[in-house]
């Protein structure tokens, strides 16, 4: 290699890739074997981006979904061996413990050498990681001045570093870390443990909401491709995982997943989830109780309609706007008159408003809605009405798209501002961009809450429970 530059605290390490390509094809099971068998083996880790357990106690995470999918257009059940690292993963793969590895893999150069990889799923950047009152090196000679840097052993990271020092790029020495996730290592550079770590930037986008602190201050690769991995000679198992993805990308599913997962990770804002996390302390105790009860008494999610209420109004009993809603659900007149609320102000009173009349949101839409489609509507609807959410699902009509999926709708709500749409619309104008907004907010500030309220007995939004970190 490069001398003391790469530091490997434990692992696998770079052997294992000369031993694997030695040893892979014995281990195959051919894709009728696993048709006959009745079971997918697939190889996995606990992650908040690949398989975790959900409140609900029930397997969730995107690829687990994406698994269970794929499992069930070949007939057969997915079977999950978990492993607490890449280095785990590649090596139980190369033994034959399993057909496929599931466990968000970076497609690589090395890998591709001993392992076949199916089409990509998403796509990546790699970062580098830091807290933002510490280092914030801006490029690769910044970098370099970093002291104590740990990435994840037989990572794609590990790699990109070495190739990037192979190729005289000015890089750090490095410490290579086995049997830890890039979760554990994100949580080390924010208790100051080390300087820096490199992520991929959705694991990123997940952890900023958790540990607000952590900077993305340079990108280390450009975009990469995740996707399944497969022993070099699995080339039926292969193709059957192509055609599959490519259905299932066709029918709009992938995207779904997606938005379900990511979609609500957009500009990360630090100060604003800052604020949220000591609100959480400061303000959230008086009101905790009553929105446990309410969400209860209305079958809705406790940490979601506590969400709901922290971007109506941050917790203030008081609030007001110059629009005349008001109280901690900011409810209109109207609206506090339909749900027997006699005093906006009142907190207790506001949130049990808010609550039913978000639980009629959602009885509004028909049984084709499902969740957390059916969530995120009337989220919206609780926003901007009802009659407008009925203009957008026209538009989506229209324009060949879903009435009954956010993906869709969220990109029909902004033309209800745009007299070219909204003149050929019932109920006319509306300022379309703020539900959006709405929505992608409160699912942002449920998804810090989740974590942040770990241990109370709380419901999720259904099939959308927040992760825990490992």
């Amino acid at each position: 290699m490069h001398g003391t530059r790469r530091v490997i605290a434990v692992g696998i390490g770079s052997a294992l890739l000369a031993l694997a390509a030695q040893s892979t094809a014995s281990a195959t099971r051919p894709l009728q074997q696993i048709r006959d068998s009745g079971e997918l083996i697939v190889l996995t880790r606990n992650a908040p981006t690949t398989l975790y357990i959900n409140r609900d106690g029930q397997r969730s995470g995107p690829e687990y979904e994406l698994v269970e999918a794929f499992a069930d257009s070949l007939g057969v059940d997915a079977v999950y061996r978990e492993y607490s690292s890449t280095g785990a993963i590649l090596e139980a793969l190369r033994a034959g413990e399993g057909d496929l590895a599931a466990a968000g893999l970076t497609v690589t150069p090395e890998r591709q050498q001993w392992l076949r990889f199916g089409p990509a799923y998403q796509r990546i950047t790699q970062q580098v990681v830091c807290r933002r009152d510490t280092v914030q090196p801006e490029n690769l000679r910044g970098l370099s001045e970093v002291d104590k840097l740990q990435v994840v052993a037989d990572s794609s990271y590990a790699e990109l570093l070495e190739t990037l020092a192979e190729q005289g790029y000015p890089v750090p020495e490095w410490q290579s870390v086995a049997d830890v996730g890039t979760h554990a290592l994100l949580r080390a550079v924010w208790d100051r443990e080390i300087d820096c770590t490199v992520a991929d930037s959705h694991i990123t986008a997940i952890n900023q909401r958790y540990y607000p602190e952590l900077l993305t201050p340079m990108n280390l690769s450009r975009e990469q491709r995740l996707a399944w991995a497969m022993p070099r000679d699995a080339e039926r198992l292969d193709a059957a995982v192509t055609r599959w993805l490519d259905e299932y990308r066709s029918a709009g599913r992938l995207d779904d997943l997606h938005e379900k997962y990511y979609g609500f990770f957009k500009a990360f804002d630090y100060v604003d989830v800052r604020y949220l996390i000591r609100r959480t302390d400061q303000r959230f105790p008086r009101y905790r109780q009553w929105f446990r009860e309410a969400a209860k008494k209305h079958d809705l999610s406790f940490v979601l309609l506590s969400a709901q209420a922290y971007q109506e109004s941050h917790w203030r009993e008081e609030a007001r706007s110059p629009t005349g809603v008001r109280g901690i659900m900011m409810l209109t007149q109207v609206t506090a008159s339909e749900v027997g609320v006699s005093d906006r102000l009142d907190p207790r009173q506001s949130i049990f408003g808010g609550a039913e009349y978000m639980a009629r949101m959602k009885e509004r839409f028909t049984d084709e809605v499902t969740e957390p489609d059916r969530t995120f509507l009337a989220l919206a609807a609780y926003n901007v009405g009802r009659a407008h959410m009925h203009d957008a699902q026209v538009l989506a009509r229209r324009h060949g798209l879903s009435p009954w999926h956010w993906r869709d709708i969220k990109r029909m709500l902004p033309l209800l501002s745009d007299p070219k749409y909204y003149r050929t619309l019932k109920y006319g104008y509306a300022r379309g961009h703020e539900p959006v907004r709405y929505v992608q907010r409160i699912r942002e500030y449920h998804h810090v809450l989740a974590n942040e309220l770990a241990d109370d007995p709380i419901r999720a939004i259904p099939h959308q429970a927040a992760v825990s970190v490992p």
